[in-house]
């Protein structure tokens, strides 16, 4: 499989390359939209990258290559968690991203200082290794309501609305309509039709996770300020305000059989048709068969 880029590179006064941008990407037989390129100034560098599948599962030693990996997510050409990141975080300088393009962490100063006497409108951003993904793709039939919210390298399928709370990290994403009010961290992914309520919060590769790979399944609903170390199956319900770990004791009702068994949610991490819920008499959690769907309004997700 052929695998192609062509980019440009914005570089400091020094030489430290800061991004790249992709905006021309062959992958197999789907491209981008092909666009013309020109390097502008000596602070910028044509880059042309020409790789096969065995690139893909290699770390990643450039800042090139980095740019690269997070443009093949963020256009889709990727599942997160299929490609090879390491090296990601040690590749990526830390850039002062402002409304005129990044800027050395080194030079930030000078500019900023010029910038005042001066009475421009020059401001910064963040002082961060990733960008937001908009500066460089434009997911298509998607709403984000706060773009700085959601990093370069993140994957959002047609359908997918990110309210002002939301928050999509690299290597992260929706497989299909969703509504995201809450934070989906790297490595977590996003089942179609699933709902994370403000405040939610999913436990990434980078927050405690390590190496544990969360998802969540179709149909799914993480209720308000709740959160998850395990992966739901589908149709799957965490009720407001309960946040389920790896070890929490879980008791599981089985109203046929009048028994109640009480395991680690590691041991249901995955298992579909499940309601997580808290009872407010003893403060025991719960888990018992989900007989409440959860339904996103389509009104709301066409994102035309």
């Amino acid at each position: 499989m052929k695998i192609y880029g062509e980019g440009v590179a914005n570089k400091s006064k020094s030489g430290q390359m800061l991004d790249v941008y992709f905006p021309n990407i062959k992958f197999a037989d789907k491209t981008t939209d092909t666009k013309n390129i020109d390097v502008l100034s000596d602070s910028q560098e044509l880059i042309k990258l020409d790789w096969s599948e065995v690139d893909l599962k290699n770390p990643i030693e450039k800042v090139s290559d980095a740019y690269f990996k997070l443009h093949l997510i963020s256009n889709k050409f990727v599942l997160p968690n299929t490609i090879n990141l390491d090296g990601l975080f040690e590749c990526l300088p830390n850039v002062a991203w402002t409304n005129n393009g990044p800027i050395s962490i080194e030079e930030i100063e000078e500019k900023l200082n010029k910038s005042k006497i001066e009475g421009n409108n020059f401001f910064i951003r963040s002082l961060d290794k990733f960008p937001c993904l908009t500066d460089y793709v434009i997911p298509k039939k998607v709403r984000i309501a706060d773009a700085s919210r959601v990093r370069l390298g993140a994957y959002l399928s047609e359908g997918t609305t990110v309210m002002h709370e939301g928050f999509i990290n690299f290597n992260a994403g929706t497989l299909g309509k969703a509504m995201i009010e809450g934070r989906i961290s790297a490595g977590v992914v996003i089942g179609d039709n699933s709902d994370l309520g403000g405040g939610s919060s999913t436990m990434g590769t980078l927050s405690g996770g390590n190496n544990t790979k969360i998802s969540i399944g179709k149909n799914c609903l993480l209720g308000a300020n709740s959160g998850i170390g395990i992966s739901l199956g589908d149709d799957c319900t965490v009720e407001a305000g309960l946040y389920i770990t790896s070890g929490t004791k879980v008791n599981i009702i089985d109203k046929n059989n009048n028994k109640e068994n009480i395991v680690k949610a590691i041991e249901l991490s995955g298992k579909s048709n499940l309601l997580y819920m808290r009872d407010s008499l003893s403060g025991k959690v719960v888990a018992k068969i989900n007989k409440s769907k959860s339904q996103l309004n389509k009104i709301l997700h066409e994102n035309d």
